[in-house]
């Protein structure tokens, strides 16, 4: 597929919240991380608002297995509180994800040069990412590696299917989709061999209104050319 990039992140914990476990004020994390989790990554790796990243495949490397720890999370009206946190322990992804570009970013139409967005991400890939990377939540540090998609052992890679059942699939926003209201997207989960195929946000069955807003413009006083501001840092260039 074209603009396709594929890496590794893996870290010791991860916490992927079930919405149904904050109900108490406690956390559970899902079994396998969600689309929007897994986009996230990638918009840590490399991200523009020209561009919007697609989630293909996950592959679940390592045993899905849980740990709980006891937590003091801060409270609104200040203080603390006490709450037990389940992460996942020891998690590894193959993850194949590609970019198409955001047809509601008209005014970032100049910007649209596949080839430069797509070598550029590869490198962020070889260095890791541009900013730092959490799987699930900010405790949660990862790590991120290329890879070839499908290459070494993974755990379940004989075990023909485990279904997950609904689960949240991700967040849809105003910038990506051209309407103002916030949706929220559900869908049922399953992993063939290991690897879990996401389905695109507009073929989630479940969606429903979570809030409104309105796409940030971009335009001369909020975007900066990079020769521009070499200039600005060099005057002289460089000399």
């Amino acid at each position: 597929m074209r603009n396709q990039i594929e890496f590794e992140v893996y870290g010791n914990y991860a916490l992927f919240t079930d919405p149904l476990s904050k109900i108490g004020g406690e956390k559970f994390s899902y079994q396998i991380p969600t689309y929007q989790a897994i986009k996230g990554i990638v918009e840590s790796i490399y991200w523009k608002p020209t561009l919007i990243w697609y989630v293909d495949e996950v592959r679940i490397m390592n045993p899905i297995q849980t740990e709980s720890k006891g937590i003091r999370p801060i409270e609104y009206s200040g203080g603390n509180t006490l709450a037990y946190y389940t992460y996942l322990k020891d998690v590894k992804y193959q993850v194949r994800v590609h970019f198409e570009f955001n047809p509601y970013r008209e005014d970032l139409a100049h910007d649209r040069n596949e080839h430069k967005h797509h070598q550029i991400s590869k490198r962020a890939v070889q260095a890791g990412g541009r900013r730092d990377i959490f799987l699930g939540a900010r405790e949660c540090q990862g790590y991120v590696e290329p890879c070839i998609f499908g290459e070494g052992k993974g755990f379940y890679d004989e075990v023909p299917e485990l279904d997950f059942g609904v689960m949240v699939h991700g967040i849809s926003y105003p910038d990506e989709t051209g309407r103002t209201e916030r949706e929220t997207r559900l869908w049922r989960a399953k992993m063939e061999r290991g690897v879990v195929r996401f389905i695109r946000p507009e073929n989630c069955p479940f969606v429903r209104q979570t809030g409104s807003g309105a796409a940030k413009p971009f335009d001369s006083d909020t975007m900066q050319s990079v020769d521009d501001l070499y200039e600005e840092c060099f005057p002289n260039g460089g000399e």
